[in-house]
């Protein structure tokens, strides 16, 4: 935790030097900050990595900030770079190279969507055509009959033991791709998750329901650093159903709204308060109708990322502003 406190000082300082920057917590600021002029994503507070998670964050921002530039140069280095032959993208690319080629499923179907509303957005047809490509090849690789369902796994890799990752199921994702199976199977496996407390980062579908795990490389059940994104990705749907499942978290998150790690029945583990975990309770508030308790944590997490700057709270922020309170990403 201290390297990761140093880091995040210096960030602050090299941007702190930067006065025409927009503020964080933004979609210009999180452009400015972490795009570099190739359009790749740096994770300036990680080692300078890229990941395709990250470009799809800077996809839909851009879509957001109606900036067609940046989203031309993001995803023509997304497409050179990180395109594998089943069109799929890359997860890690670092050092000149893809050093982890196994896709991430959250990534493809953000890059997707993003590319799709910018068919829409820019008026550039290749762009929804691209969309449509990276869904089909979502569809024909990262989906597998489980518990008498299709469902959306956390990529290839996690197929035959249909290993999923319930943040990385984006409703909005779906109604937009026409994913109307993997959304409903999404929504009825969310549902059961729910029925004993928060979220999981992970889960295992078996034939008789799911269950939560630890994540693939070993550990406890824990609502975290992922699992924070599901109430998000819940009160941004269009349908009622997903937002009553965003705000049955809220209960579970009032308490102590920022801490990043909690067990699953919401008690808070020690751990540093984080943007992203302020903007899932956030989205949690929204979708119970407590407008005014989300938009301070809104304002909470906005302030935290301005004095703590991090790849993944800046992102968060801003997709949190775009996903709640505009339409900058698609209106029901």
């Amino acid at each position: 935790m201290r390297l990761l406190a140093v880091t995040a000082l210096l960030l602050a300082v090299a941007l702190a030097g930067c006065d025409e920057q927009a503020p964080a917590g933004t979609a210009d600021g999180f452009l400015e900050r972490y795009v570099g002029d190739d359009g790749r994503v740096v994770r300036h507070d990680q080692g300078g990595d890229t990941v395709s998670e990250g470009q799809a964050y800077a996809l839909l921002l851009s879509v957001a900030a109606d900036d067609e530039d940046h989203f031309a140069r993001v995803w023509e280095w997304t497409r050179a770079n990180l395109r594998r032959r089943d069109g799929l993208l890359a997860w890690r690319w670092a050092d000149g190279r893809v050093v982890e080629n196994e896709p991430a499923t959250d990534a493809d179907l953000d890059a997707a969507r993003a590319l799709v509303l910018a068919g829409e957005r820019f008026g550039e047809p290749r762009y929804a055509s691209a969309g449509r490509a990276l869904a089909r090849a979502i569809a024909d690789h990262a989906t597998a009959w489980a518990a008498d369902r299709t469902v959306l796994v956390a990529g290839p890799w996690a197929r035959d033991r249909a290993v999923v990752n319930p943040s990385y199921w984006s409703p909005r994702a779906f109604q937009q791709l026409g994913f109307d199976d993997v959304a409903a199977s999404s929504r009825r496996l969310t549902e059961r998750l729910l029925e004993s407390g928060l979220p999981p980062d992970w889960a295992r579908v078996e034939p008789y329901g799911v269950i939560p795990t630890g994540p693939p490389s070993g550990g406890e059940p824990a609502y975290s650093y992922d699992a924070v994104r599901v109430p998000i990705r819940l009160a941004e749907s269009c349908d009622p159903a997903d937002r009553r499942l965003a705000a049955r978290t809220w209960p579970r998150l009032q308490d102590a709204p920022g801490s990043a790690r909690r067990a699953l029945d919401g008690a808070p583990v020690a751990g540093e308060e984080h943007p992203a975990a302020l903007v899932g309770a956030a989205a949690a508030a929204r979708a119970a109708g407590d407008r005014r308790a989300s938009s301070d944590l809104l304002d909470r997490a906005a302030e935290l990322a301005d004095a703590r700057p991090s790849y993944y709270g800046d992102a968060w922020v801003a997709l949190g502003r775009e996903m709640l309170e505009t339409g900058a990403l698609g209106r029901c």
